[in-house]
């Protein structure tokens, strides 16, 4: 393990001193057949189709979506009831089998004509935004449901009975393409598995460079298919492969869903840590334990390290209705940037250094966050290791009346700095298993696990 992140490290090196195009030029293509969680690039037989499946820029798309649904602009508390369109949500026996490429499309954001849209999405250093393409990726997912579905029981003029939702981000990885905030970003995507009522989506970022795209990342997403009034599961068209290509597309699919029941079930706030993990409890505690005296909650801090309370960044963000999704929650875009956004001032202070953010994987949600709530958002740094820093932000709503506060959003973000970092250490059996929780966070984002 400790040769592989030595080895990343010196790649980071290369990075910092070349030109980080020419390292991506010579990365070897990166495939569905080669992997199912780390491809970069849509299907041959897919992409072939994108010029074709262009919805044109970002917001055409919101608007096209708003249309389909039946929804109109501006902001009542009291939205338009969506009750008469329960009557046409289908059964499962009547909706067709869809091939992936029926759901392929891709959208322009125009950063280089739109000086407007500009000034959202660059940093003070002229590149992209992150957080602002996390909004937007997150509302492609929702748009790459919409061409999948296929209701040929629906009358004409009758809007979408559907609602959809985002359940979790499976993982977000990236290439070593420095991201501008005044060139073009084209996102592309497709459905590339389907439950019952959820749907498993695909989305790449790529950027004109040169007068070509490069990529830039790309992102799992598993979202929920919900009836007209988001009360209630709602059935969504199977998939049929076209091709072997996209049989051996779908079995990733089902594959990543079985590793997310069994992570889910092994985790650290539900199942005791493994024997290799409590030994390393114990390390822990030996290391950070005086061994002259046996006074009780007595701790030492080795040279060079940092207690985990003291290593994380809060802020408190009142939401508006300008946040809102198409039916009045928080759209989820937001809670994602709001969480990046602060998980990198976190890395940043910590490292005393501008991070790279490496890998983002398994952004939850837990609950739905009302238009009017106050959510608390916490970045933590859990783990490190070489020059590698861990970090868990967790997104609380509270109440206002009663102060209480409830969970509804966990984010993990792997970043890199150019040096070796402070070791980040638990002081608590609370902190310790986040340790633990974030070491597996870490070993399976660098591939080490």
């Amino acid at each position: 393990m400790l040769r592989s992140l030595l080895g990343a490290q010196k790649c980071w090196a290369l990075v910092r001193a070349r030109n980080p195009l020419e390292l991506t030029a010579k990365m070897a293509p990166i495939t569905w057949a080669a992997s199912n969680t780390r491809h970069y690039s849509p299907p041959t037989h897919i992409k072939q189709s994108a010029v074709a499946n262009e919805s044109g820029t970002m917001a055409q798309i919101k608007q096209e979506m708003m249309k389909r649904l039946g929804l109109e602009p501006g902001y009542n508390p009291l939205p338009k009831s969506r009750e008469h369109l329960l009557k046409y949500q289908p059964k499962l026996e009547d909706l067709p089998a869809r091939a992936m490429q029926d759901s392929f499309t891709s959208a322009i954001i125009p950063l280089s004509t739109d000086r407007s849209l500009q000034d959202k999405y660059v940093t003070y250093l002229g590149s992209v935004r992150m957080g602002r393409l996390l909004e937007d990726m997150d509302m492609f997912a929702a748009w790459c449901c919409h061409k999948h579905l296929k209701l040929p029981n629906l009358p004409e003029g009758v809007h979408l009975p559907y609602t959809f939702v985002t359940i979790l981000v499976d993982r977000i990885d990236f290439t070593n393409v420095l991201a501008s905030g005044t060139q073009d970003i084209r996102l592309s995507g497709h459905v590339s598995w389907v439950g019952t009522s959820s749907i498993e989506v695909v989305v790449w970022l790529e950027q004109l460079v040169g007068g070509s795209y490069q990529k830039l990342t790309r992102a799992l997403f598993l979202m929920a298919a919900r009836n007209a009034t988001n009360t209630a599961a709602a059935p969504v068209n199977p998939i049929q492969p076209a091709n072997e290509e996209e049989k051996v597309i779908l079995a990733g699919g089902a594959d990543r869903k079985k590793k997310r029941q069994i992570l889910c079930a092994q985790s650290v706030f539900k199942v005791e840590p493994n024997d290799p993990e409590q030994t390393l409890m114990y390390e822990l505690y030996k290391r950070t334990t005086p061994s002259n005296t046996l006074e009780l909650n007595k701790r030492i801090l080795p040279p060079n390290c940092r207690w985990m309370e003291d290593s994380y960044q809060m802020s408190t963000i009142p939401s508006f209705p300008e946040h809102r999704n198409h039916h009045n929650r928080v759209f989820g875009g937001f809670l994602m940037r709001s969480a990046l956004e602060i998980s990198w001032a976190a890395a940043f202070l910590y490292c005393k250094t501008r991070p790279k953010l490496e890998h983002i994987s398994d952004i939850s949600f837990e609950k739905p966050v009302g238009v009017d709530s106050f959510i608390k958002m916490t970045a933590y740094v859990v783990y490190t290791k070489l020059n590698y820093v861990q970090i868990m932000t967790v997104a609380d709503v509270l109440d206002t009346h009663t102060g209480n506060q409830v969970t509804t959003n966990t984010f993990y973000y792997t970043f890199s700095a150019p040096d070796t970092v402070t070791e980040v250490l638990p002081r608590s059996y609370h902190e310790t298993m986040w340790y633990i929780q974030g070491r597996r966070k870490f070993e399976a984002s660098m591939g080490l696990k």
